[in-house]
């Protein structure tokens, strides 16, 4: 049998696909993140299953124990405490790990906190990128917000509640009038999604609030900056130059960034 990877509510428990629920009632064993908080799930739909604990602190001790069980035909699904597995949460070594043993992994979709930020932001389009986790460090945070900068697409990233104010901070003090949307306690009775502009924000939530966010942070303005030293790599590109020489050089006369030139040349 394949490894089964399986989406879980980002909040309310309704929102899990019948897929999976037919998957966790006919596995010999559910791995769980969190297993108080996975039985809650399993209660709730009524589900009896054998739970076994799987998360960042145990993972290669259960991908030695789990992979001879996959390979016997063991019937084995994947959760995390909420969405996808092996993003951003525990589960992406077990999948490799099944991947190169020859054990198929099947992947049963559903909610999402990035995609439900994402719409919820009003900042979709065609392109988007996501990022994680927010680094905690001030400087790499930074830099984050100066690289992003350059992009022309919104922005995904968890963060901590205890860390937005600083986050948020960090983003007005680069560009104060950049977008962003917070979105707390998604598909919960609290939800919350607040717009405006990073300096907003930053007073907005000046105190921790409760529950978990995800910020969608719209493009930068530096985008529009980078448009005339753009065009002049794209034509000595086009002349023969080396992208990266081009860069290079365009960044010297235009005292623009020779990454983010580069990259946006690509």
């Amino acid at each position: 049998m394949p490894l089964a990877v399986c989406a879980t509510p980002i909040g309310n428990l309704e929102d899990i696909t019948l897929r999976v629920l037919s998957e966790l009632r006919e596995a010999d064993v559910v791995l769980a993140e969190d297993t108080r908080h996975t039985r809650g799930l399993l209660e709730r739909h009524g589900i009896a299953a054998t739970l076994l604990s799987y998360h960042e602190h145990n993972e290669a001790e259960r991908v030695a124990e789990l992979l001879p069980r996959l390979a016997a035909g063991e019937r084995v699904a994947l959760v995390s405490d909420a969405g996808m597995p092996g993003v951003s949460d525990p589960g992406a070594r077990l999948v490799r790990a099944a991947l190169e043993a020859g054990i198929d992994v099947t992947v049963l979709p559903g909610p999402s906190a990035v995609e439900t930020a994402l719409v919820a932001s009003g900042l979709a389009g065609g392109r988007y990128a996501f990022v994680g986790f927010l680094p905690r460090k001030a400087g790499e945070l930074a830099a984050l917000w100066r690289e992003t900068a350059a992009w022309d697409c919104p922005v995904v990233a968890f963060e901590s509640p205890h860390r937005l104010a600083a986050s948020l901070r960090s983003l007005a003090n680069f560009d104060p009038a950049r977008e962003a949307v917070v979105c707390r306690e998604l598909t919960k009775l609290f939800e919350e999604v607040v717009r405006g502009t990073a300096g907003e924000l930053a007073t907005r939530f000046a105190e921790p609030p409760k529950g978990e966010v995800t910020l969608v942070v719209a493009p930068g303005s530096a985008v529009s900056d980078l448009e005339p030293a753009g065009r002049a790599v794209a034509e000595l590109v086009a002349a023969g130059t080396p992208r990266r020489v081009a860069a290079e050089v365009v960044a010297r006369l235009t005292d623009t960034s020779r990454n983010d030139l580069y990259r946006a040349s690509l």
